[in-house]
């Protein structure tokens, strides 16, 4: 192999210069100019020695013909010219990075043969390298690492394989190009390389915005991307890692990268197609759906991650600008249940919806506000795991020759795991690995899981998550785990030892008729030991958790924590409702506890202690031991709390007590389904809260940051200390069944309001009663047939609207609140709908009214948006009764789609003896409330039933 002499190319590459009519960037370009977001990332992972050759774009292509090395070098310079891009450094100045433009100068375009020169008997003869010495040279050059400090970012190699057969590999560092990069810089070098072989001037479109422009208007921007990475961090809060991948050495690494590739059968990526177009969906929404169901099952996990990139060229002015205008987005599904693979579509869709709506936010920024919580606790980063339709490379394409792309993989891993699909005439599925966090046997498994899964969703989209092809492959390494892992009834689960006798099991369970812990342990029996097998198992919805997303032992109900807080005050408790005082981790079942024991031992505790406890908490904790921790951790957050839990009488009602903070807004109700959403979106928006609550759930708001308010609605003096030194008030809370002391909270709590800000009421459609037209306007006239719930919130509406002279008031109407909280989830078991979930739960008929009817509801974010907006000064809802409505639905529709989910064997007729409460024809306007309440991306009522049903 020899290299050719490159001075006589260098000569006639600058004495052949470009027309010009080809565009040359001004001098606007030159000079330092800051680094983009994602360059600046690019650029730490190289200064951090964890670039190596990972952030290297090769492209190679073997061409066919008569070749003109010169005019290609030409060319090549003519693009570095046009672009600025590729000639562009990196230095520093101080500790900060910065772009330097480099003036134009010519490309070095390095020629090598590709033949070797040897003598034989006959003669002299000229012998090809063989196919692996040629693949090995490729790689070389396409891996050697760039100096981006001194640049340049473009190289460019000529193997000779013969007088007209040549590979032409144009390596770029990733810093300074991207996927949407490489079509115009293939376009752009064709119409060079034409217009250098005959002098002309090239045919090109004008040229586009540098790419330091581009970097520049985005980090004037620092500030509003900076506020938008806080709440995209607020919204992957909890998010875990992949679990199946396993910790990687830490430090600069070679991140070596295995691929496995399984072909699919002929028709599998348009049946992918027709499945996404019946749903609304792109063919890689359905890809990202199959790689969410297919790790859902691989780990158990309900609540998963995935990463995929998304580019920046919306704007015309961008799309033919070379440089990286790219961002790694999360992409976070909820995947609980055993929903169909339709429902998955669906999630994962919204979810991307989410996540692209964003898609300027730079992940950069997220990380950083994420802190500690973006990796695992064994240093596993959130988005290991990525999801992209991938294509074969298109081959550069010059005049007069034939060309055909080469393939080129380096072997090396951006991410932990990455589940591709290949799109082209023979379809195929790629999974690629590090092999560090991943084994081999492992990852094939997993592939064949992923493409099973692709062609049983192609045939048959409406298929169970638990009827389709695919294995769990996360290990816990406790037999008992894994024992209920493997029950697809269960989607997570936990041991505790106690150390001197069987384990604790926990089980978090899926599906609408759920298990009980009783029947877990009856199956475990025929799979574990009998000297595995734990005293019992504890259903819980969601095992407790570190920020870092390990399990969190300590506060598994009846694990043993450490021996703290008043241990013998509860042993007695314990003695004395149960007739034995019972060992500090004796078991409040075993010990013959059931509900109602529970709720007096709470009283009783809370009334020794001045702690908030309730029943639930005894059922969770379970022995002395573990109560006694509990109570010390709440009597912690109670000093903490300093001022703001204020009061002296143990126990009891107390009001916040701390120095007013201008725009405080007052919540009731705050631990119901209603409360918990307005305090989450006005903890979103950064405004100060205080939440009403009861004594025994004084501990639960806290958790949010909220300032405290102990009270009650049957306790006026308390609703009026509550009151006292907010500015607004969202008054959400109510007792649904006693009016009286409905009216006179309502009373109490405008006696203390000051008038300073908005009094905002969250009343009811019921206070409409039975309209005589169809279509209701806001503030309509009531009509006959109001029910007692409706008239006590008429009466709450009349008393606000008489205190009106204070300050501005506003009613607002809302009808069913559907959302993920489990008061709400109560309401729809129980409540106006639970007649019908009732029956779809037990298989029974329904009956719907014969002529068609329909249920106006509210997501309860939605609703909590609108409440949030109603309490700014200045709102055009005030003075006025408003309609939060977030839409209608027929009963036919929320019955069919009820039946559905619960996998019901109901039969739905229509008939006369239907649930007269059925027979709901009014369609309610919410024409002031409309942008608050316009949903978001899984808002929509198809996805908060079921996330309510499941």
């Amino acid at each position: 192999m020899s290299i050719v002499d490159q001075s006589d190319l260098l000569r006639r590459a600058r004495s052949r210069p470009v027309s010009p009519a080809a565009p040359r960037p001004g001098g606007g370009d030159l000079g330092p100019a800051p680094l983009s977001h994602a360059q600046q990332r690019m650029w730490l992972m190289d200064r951090l020695g964890q670039g190596g050759a990972l952030y290297n774009v090769p492209l190679a292509t073997r061409l066919r013909g008569p070749l003109d090395s010169g005019a290609l070098a030409v060319a090549l310079t003519a693009l570095t010219e046009r672009h600025a891009a590729l000639r562009t450094r990196y230095p520093q100045r101080g500790e900060e990075p910065y772009q330097q433009v480099d003036p134009a100068a010519p490309v070095e375009l390095v020629i090598e043969e590709l033949v070797i020169e040897g003598l034989s008997a006959e003669g002299p003869v000229m012998e090809g390298l063989s196919a692996e010495a040629f693949a090995a040279r490729l790689a070389e050059e396409a891996a050697r690492p760039f100096d981006l400090t001194a640049g340049p970012v473009l190289r460019a190699l000529l193997l000779r394989h013969a007088a007209e057969d040549h590979t032409l590999l144009l390596a770029i560092h990733h810093i300074a190009v991207d996927g949407g990069s490489l079509p115009v810089l293939a376009e752009d070098l064709a119409a060079l390389y034409a217009a250098a072989l005959d002098g002309s001037a090239p045919q090109l479109p004008p040229s586009a915005p540098p790419y330091t422009t581009y970097a520049r208007e985005e980090r004037a921007r620092d500030a509003e991307l900076t506020a938008a990475a806080d709440a995209r961090a607020r919204q992957l809060a909890g998010a875990r890692p992949l679990p199946l991948l396993r910790p990687v050495p830490p430090g600069a690494r070679e991140r070596r990268a295995a691929l496995h590739t399984a072909p699919l059968a002929p028709g599998t990526v348009e049946g992918l197609r027709r499945l996404g177009a019946r749903h609304g969906a792109t063919l890689y929404a359905v890809l990202l759906a199959a790689a969410f169901a297919t790790l859902r099952t691989a780990t158990g996990e309900d609540d998963l991650t995935l990463a995929c990139a998304s580019g920046h060229r919306a704007r015309p002015a961008l799309r033919r600008t070379v440089g990286l205008a790219v961002n790694t987005l999360a992409v976070r599904a909820d995947l609980a249940g055993d929903p169909a693979f339709t429902e998955v579509l669906n999630r994962a869709r919204a979810a991307l919806l989410d996540a692209q709506q964003h898609h300027d936010v730079p992940f950069d920024l997220v990380v950083e506000r994420l802190g500690t919580a973006a990796r695992g606790a064994d240093g596993t980063p959130l988005l290991s795991v990525s999801c992209d339709l991938v294509q074969a490379p298109a081959p550069l394409t010059l005049p007069g020759l034939a060309a055909e792309s080469v393939e080129l993989d380096l072997g090396l891993a951006k991410f932990g795991l990455a589940l591709l699909l290949e799109d082209g005439p023979q379809p195929r599925c790629l999974l690629q690995h590090d092999r560090d966090a991943l084994d081999e046997a492992t990852a094939a498994r997993l592939l064949g899981g992923f493409a099973e899964l692709l062609t049983a969703v192609a045939e048959d989209g409406d298929r169970r998550l638990s009827d389709l092809p695919g294995e769990r492959l996360a290990a816990s390494g406790h037999p008992v785990v894994e024992a209920l892992l493997a029950d697809l009834r269960v989607s997570d689960a936990a041991v505790a030892e106690t150390g001197d006798g069987p384990p604790l099991a926990y089980a978090v369970v899926r599906g609408p008729v759920a298990p009980s812990g009783t029947d877990l342990r009856a199956a475990l029996r025929g799979r574990i030991s009998s000297g595995q097998l734990p005293y019992a198992v504890t259903l819980m919805d969601r095992l407790p958790r570190h920020p870092d997303g390990s399990l969190d032992h300590g506060r598994l109900p009846g694990a043993r924590p450490a021996a703290s807080g008043p241990i013998e005050e509860v042993r007695t408790a314990f003695g004395e409702l149960l007739g034995a005082t019972p060992p500090a981790d004796g078991d409040f079942f075993a010990l013959g506890g059931h509900s109602l024991v529970a709720v007096q031992l709470a009283e009783r505790l809370r009334t020794v202690l001045g702690l908030p406890l309730t029943g639930l908490d005894i059922l969770e904790q379970r022995t002395p031991r573990a109560l006694a921790a509990l109570l010390a951790a709440r009597a912690e957050e109670r000093r903490a709390a300093g001022p703001r839990a204020g009061g002296s009488r143990a126990g009891g009602p107390r009001a916040g007590g701390s120095a007013r903070r201008t725009g405080t807004v007052l919540v009731t109700g705050a631990t119901g389904g209603v409360g918990a959403a307005v305090l989450q979106e006005l903890m979103a928006q950064g405004r100060p809260v205080r939440a009403l609550v009861r004594p025994e759930s004084a501990h639960l708001p806290a958790l949010h940051g909220a300032d405290l308010a102990e009270g009650d609605l049957a306790d006026p003096d308390s609703l009026r200390r509550a009151v006292e030194g907010a500015d607004a008030v969202i008054h959400a809370a109510c007792t649904f069944t006693d009016h009286d002391t409905d009216r006179a909270a309502m009373r109490a709590l405008l006696d203390g309001w000051s008038g300073r800000g908005p009094f905002v009421f969250v009343s009811s459609i019921d206070a409409y009663g039975r309209p005589d037209a169809t279509d209701v306007p806001e503030g309509g006239p009531a009509g006959a047939g109001v029910s007692p719930y409706g008239q006590a919130k008429l009466d709450c509406e009349r008393l606000l609207f008489e205190a009106a002279g204070r300050g501005p008031v506003t009613a607002v109407r809302a009808p069913i609140v559907w959302g993920p909280h489990q008061r709400l989830r109560d309401q729809l078991r129980w409540g106006s709908t639970g007649a019908l979930y009732q029956a779809a739960l037990a298989g029974e008929p329904i009956i719907l009214p014969e002529v068609p009817s329909r249920a106006a509801w509210v997501h309860a974010a939605a609703l909590a948006r609108a409440l949030a907006g109603c309490a700014t000064a200045g709102h055009p809802s005030a003075g006025r009764v408003v309609n939060a409505v977030g839409g209608h639905v027929s009963w036919q529709e929320f019955t069919a789609e009820l039946v559905r989910l619960l996998g019901s064997t109901s039969a739905v007729t229509a008939g006369p003896d239907a649930d007269p409460e059925l027979r709901r024809p009014w369609h309610y306007r919410a024409e002031t409330l409309a942008g608050l309440l316009h949903p978001e991306p899984g808002e929509d009522w198809r996805a908060v039933l079921a996330a309510m049903v499941g």
